[in-house]
């Protein structure tokens, strides 16, 4: 077996939703600043409420995904506001039952809508349209779960040597 350690950092795009709510909550916050200034000092800690809501706010939306492959171990860690890393799942190849693209028959009994088998679901995608994404069935803490990935190439490929009938990779 060889050693190798690959590392994949996935940007997740910001949806439309956010967008609109995070300006929002600078208006009001101006409003208020304003409404603070003019009538009453009151309106002021609400618009100091509202600041501190839009950065917290902030620091929530905006999520970041690391992929670290090293031998048979794989981890999944979550960077929050592009500083504080948390590490989500840690897990072992060796237990993998199936990695195919979302639409492959190998992960059809686990999709959402027609399928048999109800998984809990962790999506680590990038919401990217053009980068095909890839369910991975496995198995962490005796418990199977599903996992929505952005997959690089090379990593398939060294899953694909680990697993070889378990991994499909996209054609």
């Amino acid at each position: 077996m060889m050693n190798y350690k690959m590392v994949k950092e996935v940007h997740r795009r910001v949806k439309t939703s956010t967008k609109v709510l995070s300006k929002t909550m600078i208006v009001l916050c101006v409003l208020f600043l304003l409404a603070g200034i003019v009538m009453d000092r009151g309106m002021l800690f609400l618009s100091l409420l509202t600041a501190g809501m839009y950065f917290i706010f902030e620091a929530y939306s905006v999520k970041d995904y690391e992929y670290v492959m090293e031998g048979n171990s794989f981890t999944i860690t979550v960077i929050h506001a592009r500083r504080r890393r948390r590490e989500e799942h840690m897990l072992n190849l060796k237990e993998l039952e199936v990695v195919a693209p979302n639409w492959h028959e190998a992960v059809a009994k686990y999709r959402l809508k027609g399928g048999t088998e109800k998984l809990p679901k962790y999506d680590y995608t990038s919401y990217e349209p053009e980068i095909p994404y890839y369910t991975m069935i496995i198995t962490e803490n005796q418990k199977k779960i599903k996992l929505l990935l952005d997959l690089p190439e090379d990593m398939l490929q060294a899953m694909k040597r680990i697993n070889p009938q378990k991994v499909f990779v996209h054609n």
